[in-house]
């Protein structure tokens, strides 16, 4: 299967392509409650010492665009200086990077208009350190050689498409009855097959089994499959159904990806936000 045709045919199906028509869009965004959008203040940065963010606009709906753009600023921004750096190699994985990269940077542009369209100021970039305070070292800025610097690319990606995954799945619930639920489902969509490429890249399967967090990430990244192995769905242990164990407890848990808290995706996400 071409790669490119399979990672666009979910590419949040033409939304992030008509730019045109986002504002008119968004200007049914009064589900939300205009006066509300307008009075929100972005998900701050007021605790920014301790690296994690408040979600407290007093709208679930904006804190979770809010959440959501933070979450895309920092992929696009890592992937953006991935293809810059001598780390990543000729080749399919360049290939996979650039169309990710494209994925990544729409995704920006339409929640940033999506949130201008409903009156509401986008949360700014922060500044990322991609280095973690020096625990990796990805574009081989600090001297690290390139067969290290390209493991540590790998990891990372994986490690913020998962969080995407699942901080998307999370935030479901706050968008229910606004125009943005479905184009979030979506891209929550589009970040599961860039998440399952960039495993295949590590050699792993495309999905999560149990908590695990695959062979070779770091152990930082932990926090990012902390609550996969959940087997409970709809209030029902999964891996009792059916005859002759079809559900075990592996491939329960490959089947659904589980949500995470905002609390959650910001603190993992803090630990690459410098400012």
């Amino acid at each position: 299967m071409n790669i490119i045709k399979f990672l666009d045919e979910f590419t949040t199906d033409n939304l992030v392509n008509k730019k045109s028509s986002r504002r008119d869009m968004f200007s049914t965004f009064g589900s939300l409650g205009k006066k509300a959008a307008m009075a929100a203040v972005p998900f701050g940065l007021a605790s920014m010492p301790s690296k994690v963010f408040a979600q407290d606009s007093g709208n679930a709906a904006v804190d979770a665009l809010q959440l959501a753009l933070t979450l895309e600023y920092l992929e696009d921004e890592f992937y953006q200086l991935a293809l810059d750096c001598t780390s990543l190699p000729d080749g399919r994985p360049r290939v996979i990077y650039e169309q990710i990269a494209k994925h990544e940077a729409a995704h920006v542009d339409f929640l940033m208009a999506g949130l201008e369209g409903a009156g509401v100021e986008p949360v700014a970039k922060p500044e990322f350190d991609f280095t973690a305070g020096g625990m990796f070292d990805p574009f081989r800025q600090n001297g690290a050689d390139k067969e290290t610097a390209y493991a540590q690319l790998l990891a990372l990606a994986q490690a913020f498409e998962d969080t995407g995954v699942r901080a998307y799945k999370g935030q479901a619930t706050n968008l229910q009855g606004t125009p943005f639920l479905t184009a979030a489902l979506q891209i929550h969509s589009v970040e599961a097959r860039h998440a399952s490429e960039i495993r295949r890249l590590r050699g792993l399967k495309g999905w999560i089994t149990g908590n695990e967090r695959g062979a070779g990430m770091p152990e930082a990244t932990q926090a990012v499959y902390n609550g996969e192995e959940n087997v409970t769905q709809g209030g029902v242990d999964v891996t009792t159904l059916g005859d002759e164990g079809p559900f075990t407890f592996e491939s329960s848990t490959e089947a659904y990806d589980e949500p995470i808290t905002g609390d959650t995706a910001v603190a993992i996400a803090s630990l690459f936000i410098k400012s």
